[in-house]
């Protein structure tokens, strides 16, 4: 059964959240998330994504609404719904004078977990911990305390990962080693919900990806699907002379003539399989006696279409 058919693992409904004062954190959001994808939460600094996940792993009581992890209400069967999650808070927080072996295998225990070395070394192998397994944590880079971090959220066998800002504060190769590791916990079955602000690492890694602002769930969509329905594609030419007008019969929509007529630019919708129209375009230019210097096209960026959505409060 392919994991389109199958019950989410997570499933949100209605979710609300006011804190005392008024302050709206979350407004009747609801989400399916499938099991054995990679989701994205986006938002600006405020929009609830923290909100959210406190309220899924148990950590944050809802105002009204009810979320299910692999069929359990984290209200009132927070044990069971509690033991499917793992949870890798944004926050450095490890027990420096630990080694990494008894922080992972304590994680483990404090969820009931009988303990299980076998498990535990295949979690350090598989996070390239398992030469540092004796040493302390102090003693560990910020990019291996942030492994150390997963190791542990991993540690009793989690069917759902949060992660929370997984790549702050750690440089770009440590950023991409980070999405390698988070890709093979999803090639062994983990699904993986995590929050971002770095927008590549959103549009690399995702499956799909969910945007929440000022409490509200803004879009949900497949990552590819997202950047061709929302993305726009831009055309432009350089020309050898200047012209004062568009050429007769050259089609003027999402045409346009830069002021000193040497830059024509043509905006077209990013759809997929459809090839920019710059055949057409040259022959009816030579047609008209224009001469094309240069030529190239520039494609959105999920982040401008992230802008795009929060900016206009879709």
């Amino acid at each position: 059964m392919s994991n389109m058919t199958q019950a989410p693992v997570l499933s949100i409904r209605q979710l609300c959240k006011a804190y005392p004062g008024g302050h709206q954190a979350l407004k009747s959001v609801s989400l399916d998330i499938r099991r054995g994808e990679i989701f994205a939460l986006l938002g600006p600094n405020g929009a609830g994504k923290t909100t959210l996940i406190g309220i899924a792993c148990g950590l944050v009581n809802p105002t009204s609404g009810s979320v299910h992890v692999d069929g359990h209400d984290v209200v009132v069967n927070f044990r069971a719904a509690r033991a499917a999650i793992g949870l890798v808070p944004q926050e450095l927080t490890t027990e420096a004078f630990e080694t990494v072996w008894a922080a992972v295998s304590f994680s483990r225990g404090l969820f009931g977990c009988t303990p299980d070395a076998v498990h535990i070394e295949q979690v350090l192998r598989s996070l390239s911990l398992w030469d540092k397994r004796n040493s302390r944590i102090a003693t560990l880079s910020g990019g291996m305390k942030r492994r150390v971090l997963i190791a542990k959220a991993l540690s009793h066998n989690p069917r759902v990962l949060f992660l929370d800002e997984p790549s702050a504060g750690v440089d770009v190769e440590l950023r991409r080693d980070m999405w390698a590791v988070v890709r093979s916990l999803r090639d062994q079955g983990v699904t993986i919900i995590l929050t971002t602000h770095y927008i590549e690492e959103a549009e690399q890694m995702a499956d799909r990806i969910g945007i929440l602002n000022k409490g509200q769930l803004v879009l949900v969509e497949d990552t590819a699907t997202l950047i061709h329905r929302l993305g726009r594609r831009e055309l432009t030419l350089t020309l050898q002379q200047p012209l004062t007008a568009l050429p007769p019969g050259m089609d003027a929509t999402d045409l346009s003539l830069s002021e000193d007529g040497l830059t024509l630019r043509c905006s077209f919708e990013q759809a997929s399989g459809q090839m920019p129209p710059i055949t057409q375009l040259l022959r009816q230019l030579e047609q008209a006696g224009c001469s094309v210097r240069d030529l190239h096209t520039q494609q959105s960026s999920l982040e401008e279409i992230f802008v795009q959505l929060v900016s206009t409060g879709k």
